[in-house]
């Protein structure tokens, strides 16, 4: 160092106050979820949500039906894909084995289905049934399953879940409608009509209905009465038609799609595909139990 440069003197850094002796040590490190790797599947990013809603959020915290009307929702503007990972999570936040539990099963069932996912549907519909297979929601399950097994290639025991649907709840429309069908299929023709009649007086009155009648009455060589059916079937889509022409006119939403399997028919409206009832004569899956039918009906006997 020469002469002329200034002497350097060395900087007194502070001591601060240092630590406190209960201080504890803290680290921006991710907590670490207890998650067994070798039962997780690395592409199924959702297992991490899931543990997260877990721990992060107390089920009485969650309001499970606003969650159940979020996927409906979803199911009106056809998203199909957010709607059955809505349901799931109305599944898990509802109480174990609840009807509110069972709801949400069923709904994502018709989620499913309205994807064409059979398998997954059909899981759905049997945990929903493993819950409770005598509860309100219960031939709302295995009527769809019925449908679902259908379109799964597996009709011997769509008729067998179809015919639960009816004994779980003769006054369930959809049920007669899907029985009927699958009788047809087997050839019970005259046991065939005579479901359909009881889905139509029980307020199932759509063309779908109409046109199973009528094949079914065809079939057994009653042409008059089959010819009457298929007109009638006619009329009522011609007037359908005339309606989502004046709905669209108006600015009106268009009406949901003939044959797809509904949610639950519970008590919150815009619940179930309406119209069921697929196209070829698949058998509808959940209708509307809300029908014009006489409260004191008689069902023929059935």
């Amino acid at each position: 160092m020469s002469d002329d440069e200034p002497e350097r003197r060395p900087h007194k850094f502070s001591e601060g106050q240092g630590l406190d002796e209960d201080y504890e040590e803290f680290t921006l490190d991710p907590e670490e979820l207890n998650a067994d790797p070798s039962q997780v599947d690395p592409v199924d990013t959702r297992v991490i949500t899931d543990l997260l809603d877990e721990r992060n959020i107390p089920k009485d915290r969650v309001d499970v039906e606003s969650l159940m009307d979020v996927g409906l929702s979803y199911m009106g503007i056809n998203r199909f894909e957010e709607a059955t990972e809505t349901f799931e999570r109305a599944a898990q936040f509802a109480d174990e084995d609840s009807l509110a539990e069972q709801e949400a099963w069923v709904n994502k069932g018709a989620a499913h289905a309205q994807l064409e996912e059979w398998d997954e549907a059909i899981g759905a519909y049997q945990e929903a049934l493993r819950i409770d297979d005598d509860s309100e929601h219960a031939a709302s399950a295995e009527t769809n399953l019925a449908y679902a097994l259908h379109e799964n290639g597996q009709g011997e025991q769509a008729l067998e879940h179809a015919e639960k649907a009816v004994e779980i709840d003769p006054r369930f429309p959809q049920a007669w409608y899907n029985r009927g069908f699958f009788l047809v299929e087997r050839g019970l023709l005259e046991d065939a009509v005579n479901a359909f009649d009881n889905a139509i007086r029980l307020g199932m009155r759509n063309a779908e209905v109409l046109e199973e009648k009528a094949r079914a009455l065809d079939e057994l060589g009653r042409e008059d009465e089959a010819e009457e059916a298929a007109e009638r079937a006619e009329e009522i889509r011609e007037e359908a038609e005339q309606r989502m022409v004046e709905e669209h006119a108006e600015g009106g939403g268009g009406a949901a799609g003939a044959g797809a399997p509904g949610g639950m028919d519970g008590e919150r409206g815009g619940r179930g595909g309406g119209d069921a009832g697929g196209a070829g004569g698949a058998p509808g899956g959940l209708g509307d139990r809300s029908g014009d039918g006489d409260d004191d009906l008689d069902l023929g006997g059935l």
